[in-house]
């Protein structure tokens, strides 16, 4: 799976994702640090590139709404910590074996992901 990693998130994560198995990119590797929310999500789109982020504005299934993009995934930990973001990025990494996120929002969370689908 291919993965897009926002700029709110630490470095790593793109590294955890990749030694895992996936393609990930990171929002500041494609210079588009500080770009509005629809220029990253259009870019993901363009590169069949699922979104890995922590702002909510993504969560508005009104405005990106299932289907519509190419998958939103929003890291919902208890504190916005580097231990406890790659502690739900290693429980998202065990998801993924099991299901594909693509096209869906997915709300990850410590101990539950919630899905939206089309």
């Amino acid at each position: 799976m291919n993965f897009k990693i926002d700029e709110n998130l630490p470095i790593e994560v793109a590294s955890v994702i990749n030694d895992a198995g996936h393609n990930a990119s990171t929002v500041i590797g494609e210079v588009l640090k500080g770009a509005h929310d629809d220029v990253v999500i259009k870019r993901c789109a363009s590169k069949q590139r699922i979104l890995v982020t922590l702002d909510l504005d993504f969560s508005d299934i009104r405005t990106y709404h299932p289907g519509t993009h190419s998958g939103i995934i929003i890291l919902r930990p208890h504190r916005q910590d580097k231990k406890s973001i790659m502690q739900l990025i290693m429980g998202l990494l065990t998801a993924l074996k099991k299901e594909n996120p693509a096209g869906s929002l997915w709300i990850v969370e410590p101990g539950r992901i919630r899905i939206h689908e089309e």
